[in-house]
């Protein structure tokens, strides 16, 4: 049986995003992960140009949709989750630990009424959760510390390590926002590089380091050769401080406070006020002030 999928990775370079098309070979049953809708901070407007884009891809490839997954509530783009469900058919899937992160932004966003119990998506993924794609099977892993929420999905012989580890010039991802941790987010990286040394990492961002072309694949033994921040900082003592001091120095995503609205919520827009229109709450003064 062949174990390895056919991983066909989009870039999307507005928010330095890479979306998923995974498929089975044999079977041609595919699934999406991590999709972008576009979205101009400056204008207000959405877009459906990546989702469309991935859509036309899977119909280019002959594949079957079967899954729409997500790995956290991204803080940077948002989810086209939501979309893509309503033009296909597929269902939507995250990670149960997303109901932490719900109450956290419901408190936040003073939302009274927002269902804060995963029910926006069709499935939520325990730890240690299996299903097949095709004829691979796939494992999701919970991996916190960029998020409470953070799972990885390990399908045949790869893995969508999300925001946990970059490339491995990029080094590791933040884990300062509300519900983050330093401390889990070593655990995490810990447990995904315990895999098979041959496993392929696919990596939810890329920041294009020095210039580089965009890149979004490594081995786990690449990982753990050159990782600028897993290579050299040995102990969770050392990653903990490091990290805690890197994201000191970081300002906040730009578009944390509209994301988190949206990608809570499974992707779906704010509902229409009664002009016909949707609108983001912004809450002023909850997050840490680039002045401090």
């Amino acid at each position: 049986m062949n174990l390895a999928p056919e991983v066909t990775g989009f870039y999307e370079k507005h928010t330095g995003s890479v979306q998923y098309v995974v498929a089975c070979p044999e079977t041609k049953h595919c699934a999406i992960i991590d999709p972008v809708l576009d979205f101009d901070e400056k204008s207000g407007a959405t877009a459906t140009i990546e989702a469309d884009r991935l859509l036309r891809f899977i119909e280019e490839r002959g594949y079957q949709l079967k899954w729409i997954l997500d790995t956290h509530p991204h803080a940077d783009h948002f989810s086209a989750a939501d979309y893509l469900k309503h033009r296909t058919g597929a269902p939507t899937a995250i990670g149960e630990k997303v109901v932490g992160v719900q109450k956290l932004w419901k408190d936040f966003y003073n939302w009274p009424d927002f269902p804060d119990d995963g029910s926006q998506w069709d499935r939520l993924f325990a730890d240690g959760e299996t299903f097949m794609l095709g004829h691979i099977p796939v494992r999701v892993m919970h991996s916190p510390g960029h998020t409470l929420a953070s799972v990885t999905y390990v399908i045949g012989d790869a893995a969508f390590i999300h925001d946990t580890l970059f490339m491995p010039d990029s080094g590791s991802a933040r884990a300062d926002f509300p519900g983050g941790s330093a401390h889990a987010l070593w655990h995490s990286i810990q447990a995904i590089l315990s895999l098979p040394e041959d496993t392929r990492l696919f990596t939810g961002h890329d920041y294009c380091a020095g210039g580089r072309a965009a890149a979004w694949e490594a081995t786990v033994a690449e990982q753990k050769a050159t990782n600028i921040h897993i290579s050299r900082l040995l102990t969770e003592a050392d990653f903990v401080a490091a990290r805690e001091a890197r994201d000191r120095s970081l300002p906040m995503p730009r578009l944390i406070l509209q994301a988190l609205q949206i990608n809570t919520n499974a992707g779906r827009m704010p509902q229409p006020e009664s002009n016909g229109r949707s609108y983001l709450k912004i809450p002023l003064n909850l997050l840490q002030s680039p002045w401090a």
